[in-house]
């Protein structure tokens, strides 16, 4: 089986799973986003250890753990989580001579990279915004790719990603636009220059948040996170974008679409 064949079932496979888990909500999305974060988590620990740093991974999944927590249990603050698990940390390095500053620094780096931003779906659960943070990420994603392809001459960042270019860059914008409108108009969500606004900014953002992941990865000298995905990488392969998208549009809708 080619790795086009795979990458399209995979990826069939996910988009159904993906949008009967958003569907349903609740216990099963907030689940699914913690397996995701220990599965992401993982990945970035295991890359940056080519780098000579040594993440504290037990502290890293209990920081996953108290994210969850606080998406179940909304009167266990996020900051009460964060304090604690900098306390932990810090208390590491005296604990232990394995563990230098910089690999606390790292650990919670990857708390914070991973499911601290990735559970900001959760926070958009039962709103109407909840689907853009797909609709933009993956529309961009796509439309770039094809734009690209067709049109791409000057490259973006051909040091962290040779193949992406200024043309695709572009036309992911403007597909992102296109859906963003069609989606509103569909869910009467006005106003409709904010939602224009919101979809360039996070387009923009998704983009970033995929180069992101790319330098990471030639950081540590890797080709992808993972392998668990078939024809996709792993779970930051894939859901590098969405890291970056879901609290972009979840802090817009909060404080500008109040």
């Amino acid at each position: 089986m080619s790795d086009l064949v795979k990458r399209v079932i995979s990826g069939a496979i996910g988009l159904i799973l993906l949008i009967f888990i958003l569907v349903k909500g609740g216990y099963l999305l907030y689940f699914s986003l913690y397996i995701l974060s220990i599965i992401g988590l993982r990945e970035f620990y295991k890359a940056i250890e080519n780098t000579d740093i040594t993440p504290c991974y037990f502290v890293g999944y209990l920081g996953a753990t108290g994210v969850l927590l606080n998406c179940i249990f909304p009167e266990i603050d996020i900051d009460l989580i964060f304090t604690v698990i900098i306390l932990v940390l810090l208390s590491v390095i005296v604990i232990s001579k394995k563990y230098s500053l910089k690999d606390i620094s790292a650990t919670l780096m990857g708390i914070i990279y991973v499911p601290f931003l990735l559970f900001h779906i959760a926070y958009l659960e039962k709103t109407v915004y909840l689907y853009l943070v797909f609709i933009i990420a993956f529309g961009t994603d796509t439309f770039a790719y094809f734009i690209g392809n067709l049109f791409g001459r000057k490259k973006l960042c051909p040091t962290i990603s040779p193949n992406k270019t200024v043309e695709g860059s572009i036309g992911g914008i403007l597909g992102s636009i296109v859906l963003v409108v069609l989606y509103s108009l569909y869910f009467n969500i006005k106003p409709l220059w904010s939602m224009i606004l919101l979809s360039v900014i996070t387009s923009i953002l998704s983009q970033l948040g995929d180069l992101t992941a790319s330098r990471i990865k030639r950081i540590s000298k890797i080709k992808d996170f993972g392998y668990i995905i078939p024809g996709h990488g792993g779970v930051l392969d894939r859901f590098d974008s969405i890291i970056f998208t879901a609290p972009v549009i979840y802090y817009y809708t909060k404080i500008i679409l109040i």
